[in-house]
């Protein structure tokens, strides 16, 4: 039996058409498409045209919702309570929920965005908030998050399907966490760097931390940022190679 992964990037962070064809390219290599539900970046426009470019193509469609922060594009820990938290996931889910439908276009999963997923990994009041959004709008969708992180262990309790990710371009801590972004070499611009990571990932279930400690990390998906610059190069890379060595792309939701 070969092995099978999941890729997938974070997309429709722009407005209108400003990100259209930077997308349309990411998506002929990821499996899984996290879609921008207008709290941190998208638009109706934007969030309608990235589902059909994700439906045409067979890629699994996720919602990607945030706090409500377009200036600091969701990357700015705002502190909400678990119940305005539960409240901002459920209405970002609900919209983003009624354009699939109007696309004919399936909702598969969901994965919080920067800050709020940052949260929600360490934080069980958060994961807890976000699991109960899930669960108001449709249970039946899956939650993708941080392997090992209280995302994780809520969703189990709250029987909620859940797919745990690991990260080809971020650095990681110790403990597991990702190494915060204002921090020198959080994000991983080098190819050769993130593809290996990646690979050792799928064939050894393990990382390494930024301080040389060797994480173990079972994981059914890796995230390639789409706003890294060099998201693409890099998924074109990561992919190639995964194939090549007998692993198969394919959506860890159908």
């Amino acid at each position: 039996m070969h092995p099978t992964i999941d890729l997938n990037a974070d997309l429709g962070e722009g407005f209108g058409h400003s990100r259209s064809s930077e997308d349309e390219a990411l998506l002929d290599l990821v499996s899984s498409a996290n879609i921008a539900c207008g709290f941190h970046a998208g638009d109706a426009t934007t969030m309608r045209d990235t589902v059909r470019a994700a439906a045409s193509r067979g890629v699994a469609i996720g919602a990607h919702p945030s706090y409500p922060d377009i200036p600091g594009f969701g990357r700015r820990e705002l502190g909400l309570s678990p119940r305005e938290i539960r409240f901002h996931v459920s209405y970002q889910l609900r919209a983003f929920r009624d354009i699939c439908s109007a696309e004919n276009a399936k909702l598969s999963y969901v994965k919080a965005h920067g800050a709020l997923y940052n949260r929600a990994a360490k934080d069980s009041s958060a994961a807890v908030a976000i699991v109960q959004a899930i669960c108001d709008v449709d249970p039946s969708l899956m939650l993708l998050g941080l392997a090992g992180s209280e995302m994780a262990r809520a969703a189990q309790r709250g029987r909620l399907g859940f797919a745990a990710e690991a990260f080809a371009d971020r650095a990681y801590k110790a403990d597991g966490s990702l190494v915060p972004r204002k921090e020198p070499g959080a994000v991983i611009h080098d190819v050769q760097t993130a593809v290996k990571r990646a690979i050792t990932v799928v064939k050894s279930s393990t990382v390494t931390a930024d301080d040389g400690t060797t994480l173990g990390v079972v994981a059914q998906s890796l995230c390639v940022h789409g706003d890294n610059p060099d998201a693409l190069p890099m998924l074109r890379e990561l992919r190639a190679t995964l194939e090549s060595s007998g692993v198969r792309i394919a959506p860890f939701a159908a």
